[in-house]
């Protein structure tokens, strides 16, 4: 396979350092390469064929996945091994007695970060997006899980060069990008913007109406077994309002977000599938 590279200066090199890496560090049992079907699991699993290294691509399947980027990663990357969680985001919501936020990220612990443990993980996390990641080192150990390897590839790499390797080597991409979004993970993610989650509330209505009737069966849990809820929550719309909008003092979206999630709820009651 002839390697492309990429037009603006230095791109060779940040290819070739990948490829280095990822050889340098390739495990006897090959590689749990972590797919997300977004545009950073696109590049790493891309290098990690230039590489010829061992690799299994796999997938963890959230239960609050976009649907474009499902059909993407089935119809792109059939190979691609798909891990099923024992139980969906809404149902670890009722249990948790509260949604997920940036402070407590336990749908990540539960949802996705679920294979590889023992082993080497290749991911393709970017010191761009964030200063936690910024500290983190091309290969590392987990300091949560002792024996569990990391491996970087694309660390350094900014978000034009991404779009200038998948450009250069034209690589599927999913659709979602195509329409305005720079990031594409689980619907209604507190990692995301305020913008976003306010536009996810909108695009997805039918996640919208699940998120509404988990939060109904956790107060409801919670009343049963004799618990306050949270910051006095009464309803579901209390809930997601102070999901979507808890971190906004002055948010002129505010109250466009809130009535969108009371019209899904009182119209439509009905669940999505699991």
């Amino acid at each position: 396979m002839t390697q492309k590279t990429f037009t603006n200066d230095g791109a060779g090199d940040l290819i070739s350092d990948a490829i280095m890496l990822l050889r340098e560090h390739e495990p006897p049992e090959g590689y749990h390469l972590a797919f997300s079907g977004g545009k950073d699991s696109i590049v790493i699993h891309d290098l990690a064929k230039r590489a010829g290294v061992k690799f299994t691509g796999n997938f963890s399947k959230t239960t609050v996945d976009p649907p474009e980027v499902l059909k993407f990663i089935k119809e792109n990357y059939p190979e691609v091994v798909w891990a099923i969680p024992k139980k969906s985001m809404f149902q670890i919501i009722v249990d948790h007695g509260t949604p997920p936020t940036r402070f407590r990220r336990f749908c990540c612990r539960d949802l996705k970060e679920i294979g590889g443990r023992g082993g080497t993980i290749v991911l393709g996390i970017r010191a761009a997006e964030s200063a936690r990641r910024k500290k983190r080192k091309p290969y590392e150990e987990s300091r949560v899980h002792k024996g569990t390897f990391f491996v970087n590839p694309i660390l350094t790499w900014k978000d034009n060069d991404v779009w200038e390797y998948i450009r250069c080597n034209n690589l599927a991409y999913p659709s979602l990008y195509d329409h305005g979004r720079t990031r594409i993970g689980c619907v209604l993610c507190p990692l995301q913007s305020h913008k976003g989650r306010v536009r996810d509330l909108i695009d997805f209505p039918k996640f919208t109406k699940a998120y509404l009737l988990a939060f109904g069966r956790m107060l409801e849990k919670m009343k049963s077994e004799g618990k306050e809820a949270p910051l006095g929550w009464k309803t579901p719309e209390e809930v997601m309002d102070w999901w979507i909008n808890g971190d906004q003092k002055k948010n002129p979206c505010k109250d466009r977000s809130r009535g969108k999630a009371q019209e899904i709820y009182h119209k439509n009651t009905e669940l999505i599938p699991k």
